[in-house]
């Protein structure tokens, strides 16, 4: 995983609330343990018509959308299953940030593990995004905070450690094996 700090891009606009993780994946790419590709299949009962085509109308398949880091969803983002491969779709698609007033438990935590930044906002600054598509923002981790299109700044809330990991590039294993040489001196202590 490479180390973030800051995340600048024009944002993609999701305005629907309470979208869950078989929406963001349906349950039928499920039978994969490798995270490539999984991205084509992100959205895709909303993104693709039965047949396969995709739809022109939905928002990741505008030309806008090409290229953003930033997902913009509406409230109540990620509930449903604890299935691990929504973030890894959303990561497989370009994604490094999903803004939202509140992610739910188990998705923010499969996020953060997979190097997706889950953005908590108050309900003033979600609401100058969602009126904002393709607003060009910028996610500062280290600060916590994340600009807002009418210059302003809002904060958000990130577990300490996730935080660490993220802005280090290492996963918890990685941290572990970082602290190899404490863990021998211990144990020979011991």
């Amino acid at each position: 995983m490479e180390p973030m700090r800051i995340i600048r891009s024009r944002t993609v606009v999701l305005a629907k609330d309470n979208i869950d993780t078989d929406q963001i994946i349906p349950a039928r790419f499920l039978k994969v343990t490798d995270k490539k590709g999984l991205g084509k299949a992100l959205f895709s009962d909303w993104r693709y018509a039965e047949g396969g085509a995709p739809r022109p109308e939905f928002v990741l398949n505008q030309p806008a959308a090409q290229g953003c880091q930033i997902l913009v969803a509406g409230d109540n983002f990620g509930s449903g299953s604890s299935r691990e491969h929504a973030p890894w779709a959303l990561v497989d698609a370009g994604f490094r940030a999903v803004v939202s007033t509140s992610i739910a438990d188990i998705f923010r935590n499969n996020a953060l593990k997979n190097g997706l930044v889950p953005v908590a906002v108050d309900r003033a600054a979600h609401a100058a995004l969602l009126a904002s598509p393709g607003a060009e923002v910028e996610v500062d981790l280290e600060a916590r905070t994340i600009s807002l299109p009418n210059g302003g700044k809002a904060t958000f809330p990130i577990d300490g450690f996730a935080r660490y990991c993220l802005l280090n590039g290492v996963d918890e294993l990685g941290y572990l094996l970082a602290q190899e040489e404490a863990i021998a001196a211990f144990e020979s202590a011991r």
